[in-house]
């Protein structure tokens, strides 16, 4: 069974009421080209690097405006709409970095919590340290769908193949990989990273991506794509700005793919062992 899918990308900034109205025109325009599945980025809901300022905006997940809002345009337009993710506020003070796919009723169909934290320190004296205010996620979750298997992952995600191999394994035929990548690393890894992810476990990637320069001044890489089974972009986006890319998918294609390269079923237990190079073979004759 076939079926259109959507990637939104978008600009997020400092106020959720904004970017939720944003949220809106864009999957309404998603809807109208034809798309049953629609995938915002991560965190659609704010992008905000000051703390202090965004704390008094910050939300349970019971009273926040993206959550509500997926859902409403979800019952309105009939459609699978997948929050790419939000920051949620979380009883013990932490927030969740939280996608949400709902179904055609506004039901939550599935919650993903971010599972690896973006800790690190890039060339151009960018630092991030999510885990000091995010609370990883531990479940991966394959959901079944009237049109398809899907697998769950969020931006850094993308570079723990073992993730979807996992899930690929459990029967996923879509991996979802919403993001807010940097302009830095987007550079050099972003289209090769979700490309092989599609090719090594022969699946189909969706991912709707954060993109330009944002209120809070960080800068994100844009290009938005969703990728066959094979490696080939199907749809992608540019560097900055709004956009609403569409792709038919055909889950028959993953079962190809798989028949024509049966890595998933061809893999084998191995051990490893750390050896002396230096002595280990003796001297030879």
């Amino acid at each position: 069974m076939t079926f259109t899918a959507a990637a939104v990308q978008m600009c997020s900034g400092v106020d959720p009421e904004r970017n939720a109205a944003a949220m809106v025109r864009l999957v309404r325009e998603a809807a109208a080209k034809g798309a049953t599945y629609v995938q915002t980025p991560e965190m659609t809901g704010m992008l905000q690097r000051d703390r202090a300022a965004a704390k008094p905006l910050l939300r349970n997940e019971a009273d926040d405006v993206i959550v509500r809002t997926g859902s409403e345009l979800a019952r309105e337009l009939g459609i699978h709409m997948h929050v790419g993710s939000t920051a949620i506020a979380l009883d013990d003070g932490k927030l969740a970095n939280r996608g949400y796919l709902f179904g055609p009723g506004g039901e939550i169909l599935n919650r993903y919590d971010k599972i690896h934290m973006f800790d690190v320190d890039l060339a151009n004296g960018e630092s991030w340290r999510e885990s000091a205010a995010y609370q990883a996620g531990s479940e991966a979750r394959v959901l079944s769908l009237p049109f398809a298997e899907m697998g769950f992952t969020i931006c850094y995600d993308v570079r723990f193949p073992a993730l979807f191999r996992a899930q690929a394994i459990a029967g996923a035929q879509v991996m979802t990989v919403p993001a807010a990548f940097t302009r830095q690393t987007g550079e050099a890894h972003w289209e090769i990273l979700l490309r092989a992810r599609a090719i090594e476990n022969g699946v189909f990637v969706i991912a709707a991506a954060q993109a330009g320069v944002h209120e809070d001044g960080r800068e994100t890489f844009g290009h938005s794509m969703i990728i066959d089974p094979w490696g080939k972009v199907l749809a992608s986006a540019g560097p900055t700005g709004e956009a609403v890319i569409v792709a038919e998918i055909d889950p028959a294609a993953v079962k190809a793919a798989h028949d024509k390269i049966p890595n998933l079923k061809n893999g084998r237990e191995f051990s490893i062992e750390r050896v002396d190079g230096a002595v280990a073979g003796g001297v030879a004759a």
